[in-house]
């Protein structure tokens, strides 16, 4: 059961509304590494949590339930953007000096005038729950795999790109009060990788939890190729040279070693075409 006070996480405030961030905040909201993403991704990964202890799922829906927070105050601030965008697009917006230099651009999918359409027809100068570009956001990058330690790992790639936008937007703020707000987010975005590289840390590590997952025995690999880099070029270039192509593996394992990638199978023959299979009879 969650519990909703009306109180915003963190203020959100706007001195200079501004119909442009509007559209870049919908990124964050909407987006590939934005907020529905990582709270969706949370919520499944603590609903289908399994093991001896609560803690992970708890904490996991704990995050989940405030990045919820996270994403009214990005919808309070498109909607704050939009205070005074023009809802006749072809005159108020040709009047306004930004609006109008924007809309007279070549292509409508980068200009404002779709942008503004949409908040205007569909919304009422509210956000909704899309990227930038008005695509709705579909789950297709919501991972919870039922494995911790891959969810883990998983949720350190949503925090990262989440906080490279929330430092992009932080960048191209020019309003105070979205400054103040995207400095909380990005600070949390900090928490948020440190607090799921602490559950595999907690877990054992890497010689604790690699390779993922742990519970399948490694004498059912080739483990003649568990730690090879196969190196892929054929002018006679040396492969790039790393901490992966020599030393302890970071489970520690094994070793590294380069091998040059070379066949190892046969040309496929998939044979005939079947009668009823509607190719050519000079496949058949």
């Amino acid at each position: 059961m969650l519990y909703y006070d009306k109180r915003l996480q963190y203020p959100v405030k706007v001195d200079s509304p501004d119909p442009i961030f509007a559209r870049m905040l919908q990124q964050a909201i909407g987006g590939i590494e934005g907020e529905i993403r990582v709270c969706m991704q949370y919520f499944f990964q603590g609903w289908g949590a399994r093991g001896p202890t609560t803690k992970y799922r708890d904490m996991l829906l704990n995050t989940a339930t405030e990045e919820v927070g996270h994403i009214e105050m990005l919808a309070t601030a498109v909607a704050l953007n939009l205070e005074n965008a023009p809802t006749s697009l072809q005159e108020e917006g040709a009047a306004d000096s930004v609006v109008g230099a924007v809309m007279g651009g070549g292509n409508p999918r980068h200009t404002i005038e779709g942008m503004l359409h949409r908040h205007v027809l569909s919304t009422g100068m509210a956000a909704y729950p899309a990227n930038c570009d008005g695509l709705p956001f579909d789950m297709s990058h919501v991972y919870a795999s039922g494995n911790l330690a891959a969810d883990m790992y998983c949720n350190v790639a949503a925090e990262a790109t989440g906080r490279v936008l929330a430092v992009r937007l932080f960048n191209a703020a020019h309003d105070a009060g979205m400054k103040d707000m995207l400095h909380f987010l990005i600070a949390r975005d900090t928490m948020h990788q440190q607090q799921w590289l602490a559950v595999v840390e907690e877990l054992g590590g890497y010689e604790g939890n690699l390779p993922i997952p742990n519970s399948f025995p490694q004498s059912k690999e080739h483990e003649k190729f568990n730690y090879n880099f196969f190196a892929t070029t054929r002018d006679g270039s040396a492969p790039p040279a790393g901490r992966w192509t020599s030393g302890p593996s970071l489970d520690g394992k094994g070793e590294f070693t380069v091998v040059q990638n070379e066949p190892m199978g046969d040309v496929p023959n998939l044979g005939p075409a079947r009668p009823d299979s509607g190719a050519q009879t000079q496949q058949m």
